[in-house]
């Protein structure tokens, strides 16, 4: 069973500035900036179009998207330039590094982002409630669950000592926002923690030789796109070399990972269309409340324990959202 609950979207909105209405007879353009890989996210990206639906939008007949897949962070700035140069009416941001790009670019064309770390933290809004500028969006805390992450593998290898964390340093904000709690969080529950660091497919590959040197009893995967986009290398990596593994993303447990925590981000990409709508409709993004998560699901994959030799708690399988057989 899957269980999705965010925050209801609150208020009506003045208009914004005519520059971020579509000409009469025009259909508007959103333009949408990401580093993943497109084929990575269709599921995603489903969620997207059925939000913009949900506003009277379908992509190709009422609306046309600019997409701009980078596929490697430092490429982000020239892309996000390039949609500004185009002058869309909204720029849609499904990552924290795709938003600070965007951010750097422009202070008045509005951006709807979707990311994991604390946006008034980032410094994207003034508050959760009055965003106050140019930005708004979906904040779905997926890099605020390195505690829950390590607790549940706990829970499932109690005699665990010591713990890997995989991070992305070229996300930087959520790297570091990630190691620092899983730290914290190691200390208290008396548990050693290895920080693994990987940002291209070669480095993931590396991060899995030096995980085996080190051998740790488990492994916590951070919430991060390029992890996202390379799911199935990264599961590939845990279940032949048969590393105990909590997710942060549900994409995982779907392809062989063996349990995954966290947000439903389909549904916050989902979020991210509608916003997109209501600007395109006149919404100001200073009037829309960013959308935070409020309900987490718990995804275990009972193949994949099975294929491990693992036996999953029972008091873990009663508050799964879901078990995959």
């Amino acid at each position: 069973m899957r269980r999705r609950e965010f925050i209801t979207l609150l208020g009506g909105a003045a208009a914004w500035p005519s520059a971020a209405r579509a000409q009469p007879g025009a259909m508007p353009v959103i333009g949408f900036l990401d580093y993943r890989s497109p084929h990575a996210m269709l599921d995603r990206m489903r969620g997207f179009r059925q939000g913009l639906k949900e506003t009277g939008y379908v992509e190709g007949e009422t609306v046309a998207v600019e997409y701009r897949w980078s596929e490697q962070i430092d490429r982000l700035p020239e892309l996000a330039r390039e949609l500004v140069r185009l002058r869309v009416p909204v720029i849609v941001t499904p990552s924290t590094p795709a938003t600070l790009a965007a951010r750097a670019v422009t202070t008045t064309i509005p951006i709807v982002f979707s990311v994991g770390n604390d946006p008034v933290a980032l410094g994207l809004v003034a508050s959760l409630a009055r965003p106050g500028g140019n930005l708004t969006g979906i904040n779905f805390l997926n890099n605020e669950l390195a505690t829950k992450g390590l607790e549940l593998l706990r829970e499932l290898v109690p005699a665990a000592a010591r713990v890997a964390v995989l991070v992305n340093p070229a996300n930087a904000m959520n790297a570091e926002s990630t190691s620092r709690q899983a730290a914290a969080a190691a200390r208290a529950m008396g548990l050693q923690i290895e920080v693994l660091e990987a940002s291209s497919s070669r480095g993931i590959d590396a991060a899995f030789a030096t995980f085996l040197r080190a051998r740790p009893d488990a492994l916590f995967v951070s919430g991060d796109g390029l992890f996202t986009s390379r799911r199935v290398q990264i599961v590939q990596h845990t279940t032949f070399h048969r590393v105990l593994t909590s997710f942060a993303d549900r994409d995982f447990a779907e392809v062989g990972g063996l349990m995954s925590y966290g947000a439903n981000v389909a549904d916050a990409w989902r979020q991210a269309g509608v916003y997109a709508g209501r600007i395109l409709k006149g919404a100001r993004p200073a009037d829309l409340p960013v959308v935070q998560a409020t309900k987490f699901e718990l995804v275990i994959n009972a193949q994949t324990a099975r294929m491990l030799g693992l036996t999953v708690p029972d008091k873990l399988l009663v508050a799964a959202d879901e078990v995959i057989e």
